[in-house]
């Protein structure tokens, strides 16, 4: 005998075909409808998740959140998830997935004085494989998902433990069949939860009540189970939650099969669509974690900091929803969403700026002009930065330098800055420099007069050759454009230049049951004749204009002074629709796997051509042994195969369109119109590893700040 755990749960969108106050009005509705429910049926069970519901309904109507509270206490009314809100569990960082964790446990904790231990994302498009151990660290061990469901990926059980890696904490693991919410209970729908159960297992859990935009369980999906509760042969109905399913399975828990690694594929356009807010989180993420170091070393921090990085970090997390960072919502819905995500922005700003000059504040009087250099990060800093300092000449006098706090000289050059308008008096100077700053520490570096016959100590001159299209460096770094263009960057390491291709992509907002995008490309970017922007003793730098179908490109290729990678800044008008946009990086042999980044960690791949999930870059294993470092900040998914390897930059489907939908609607928008910009950096060596290239990523995402100091210094 089968006991089928009914679990009623009223799966709520906040954002997805609304905005989101239409989400709490939903939320509102649904949460009285299932208090009443629970008033009328003595023997009936709810499951609710998602910190941040439960604080609006705390804020707009305390009295619906005190009976909430009480059939909390009276067992009936079950906390799942306890995350602040069901998020994307591909997008998020590992500092962004354990702060999603730690905001929704500080408020249950606070409000009901526990946490569940079972994690539940029932609607989320695929796990990333960290997940088991960000949740064992957060004292979760049970978890309830959905998808990939059966025909996107074969799981050897319903009911499974589940580990990032071998040796790795185990998540006990419930996959929901067809359904975590239902218009109608069904025979169908309960004997499907019936189906690929382990040896041994006499529970399974089948999910009911509306969903989507709310409404839990109605009079007749109770009165059906009532009347089923005896009536499917071998099994029994009781109105449950996910806890008392664990709780009866977990003497035989050790007899569950282990499934290791991520669990794909599901959506796989959501890697990418709608770029703007994946860009502008992942760029919160890093900057909220830079301001909560940069506060907790302010010598005199203001009073209410640690609350507004709690309330900005709360913002980002609702950023984190599965439909929101994964691109699906209407667009008009984004628009507050941006708004709340610059507002978490602009408050990890204001910290960060206020913070270092309350540190500077305690440095001597000085005659000299200073830049003051900070890594808020909690990595070190070494590589090349650029700080735009004030100069009262113009231009910039040659019979300057840079020195340290040893007194030793600092190489700069002077780039070409964004203003181009003439300024008598004050001239901001835009300084490329290479230096190394510890975790924390503040750099303080001098400009002072030089003899003339004085060497600035830099290294050897990175050099322009051919008619100005070919950049080569002291490290055995050079990029050729002439012709397909060849990329060295190393002695040993030849390969064509990346390419951009335009692929086919007829699918839907989601990408639904795809799992790649074309084999081939359609197009390719065509390149005008390239130019010299830099050439100085540390970075020498091309530009080269293209197009690429109706869109419009100019990419920005640079080598820098001892460095062994080469760097392609990227600026793409994007003007397709149902395309999207490949860099494509054909390695110099067989490619035989790649270990690419993932929340919190990384993980190996094979190269089988599907789409999937990436963080900020990959290390290309190739046949005969050799490494080749691909780093993209800004850029989400990658595809490989043997011969090729490639970074998915743009797509244009139909915002909210859902397939079987096919008519264009009359207000239809393609995804990412617009201005977007990229930035890569390719290396190579038989030593490089994944944190060599987590390395690099950082300093993309953490850049030094900078300041200028100018007290003490004389009237002229």
């Amino acid at each position: 005998m089968i006991t089928v755990h009914i679990v009623f749960n009223a799966h709520l969108d906040p954002v997805w075909l609304w905005p989101w106050p239409s989400g709490l009005d939903a939320l509102l509705g649904t949460c009285r409808s299932a208090c009443d429910r629970l008033d009328n049926h003595e023997d009936l069970h709810f499951c609710k998740g998602e910190a941040w519901g439960y604080e609006r309904i705390e804020q707009i109507a305390p009295p619906l959140f005190e009976r909430i509270r009480a059939h909390v206490q009276a067992g009936r009314w079950h906390i799942v998830g306890g995350w602040w809100i069901q998020p994307d569990c591909n997008g998020p960082t590992g500092v962004g997935f354990e702060r999603q964790i730690q905001a929704g446990k500080e408020y249950f904790l606070d409000r009901f004085g526990q946490f569940p231990r079972t994690a539940w994302n029932v609607d989320t498009f695929g796990h990333t494989a960290t997940l088991p151990t960000i949740m064992h660290a957060a004292g979760q061990d049970r978890y309830v998902m959905m998808r990939p469901q059966e025909h996107e990926m074969a799981l050897p059980a319903r009911v499974f433990r589940w580990r990032e890696r071998e040796g790795g904490p185990e998540i006990v693991t419930f996959r929901i069949a067809r359904a975590y919410t239902c218009r109608e209970i069904t025979m169908g729908h309960v004997q499907a939860a019936l189906t690929e159960l382990p040896p041994g297992i006499d529970h399974t859990m089948c999910f009911a009540g509306l969903g989507d935009h709310g409404g839990g369980p109605t009079e007749r999906q109770i009165a059906w189970c009532r009347d089923h509760a005896e009536k499917i042969p071998g099994c029994r109905l009781v109105f449950s939650s996910p806890d008392r399913f664990f709780d009866a399975i977990w003497d035989r828990r050790d007899t569950l099969p282990i499934v290791t690694g991520e669990l794909q594929q599901h959506a796989v356009g959501c890697y990418t669509v709608h770029r703007p807010v994946k860009v502008a989180v992942r760029q919160a993420e890093h900057a909220l974690f830079c301001a909560e170091r940069a506060h907790a070393a302010d010598p005199r921090p203001e009073p209410d900091t640690a609350a507004r990085l709690a309330d900005a970090w709360k913002r980002v997390c609702f950023a984190h929803f599965h439909d929101t960072y994964g691109g699906t919502c209407i667009p008009s819905a984004y628009g507050q969403i941006h708004a709340q995500i610059g507002e978490s922005l602009t408050v990890a700003d204001d910290i960060l700026q206020h913070a270092l000059r309350r540190r500077m504040e305690a440095f001597p009087d000085d005659p000299q002009p200073r830049i003051v250099l900070c890594n808020a990060s909690d990595t070190a800093y070494d590589g090349y930065a650029v700080h735009e300092a004030w100069s009262t000449h113009a231009p910039y006098p040659e019979q300057h330098r840079l020195i340290d706090e040893r007194g030793e000289t600092v190489p700069h050059q002077l780039l070409h800055g964004e203003s181009l308008v003439l300024h008598e008096q004050i001239w901001l100077l835009p300084l490329l420099l290479r230096i190394h700053v510890e975790p924390g520490e503040l750099r303080v570096l001098r400009i002072v007069r030089a003899d003339a016959s004085a060497s600035d100590g830099s290294p050897a001159a990175v050099r322009v050759l051919g008619a100005a299209d070919e950049l080569a460096n002291d490290a055995s770094v050079a990029l050729r454009l002439k012709d397909s263009g060849e990329l060295q960057l190393s002695a040993d390491m030849m390969l064509p230049l990346p390419q951009l291709d335009l692929v086919d992509d007829p699918s839907d907002t989601w990408s639904h049951d795809v799992d790649r995008y074309g084999a081939e490309s359609i197009a390719s970017a065509e390149w005008e004749k390239p130019e010299a922007l830099d050439q100085g003793p540390l970075m020498g730098a091309l530009e080269v204009r293209g197009q690429i179908g109706q869109s419009t490109l100019v990419a920005e290729y640079r080598v820098y002074a001892g460095e062994p990678f080469a760097e392609l800044l990227l600026r793409v008008a994007w003007a397709e629709q149902h395309k999207a946009l490949k860099l494509t990086v054909s390695p110099p042999g067989p490619l035989t796997g790649h270990v690419v980044g993932i929340p919190g960690g990384e993980l190996r791949r094979l190269p089988d051509e599907r789409e999937l999930p990436a963080h900020d870059r990959t290390l290309v294993e190739l046949a005969d042994g050799r490494r080749l470092g691909l780093v993209f900040p800004d850029a989400y998914a990658l595809d490989a195969r043997a011969d090729r390897l490639r970074i998915t930059l743009l797509r244009s489907p139909l915002m909210a369109h859902h397939d079987p939908y096919r008519a264009r609607g009359p207000r239809g928008i393609h995804a990412d119109q617009g201005v977007h910009e990229f930035r890569f950096r390719f290396l190579a060596g038989p030593d490089i590893t994944g944190r060599d290239l987590d390395r690099q990523a950082l300093m993309f995402h953490r850049p030094l700040l900078g300041a200028d100091l100018t007290r003490g210094m004389p009237p002229e």
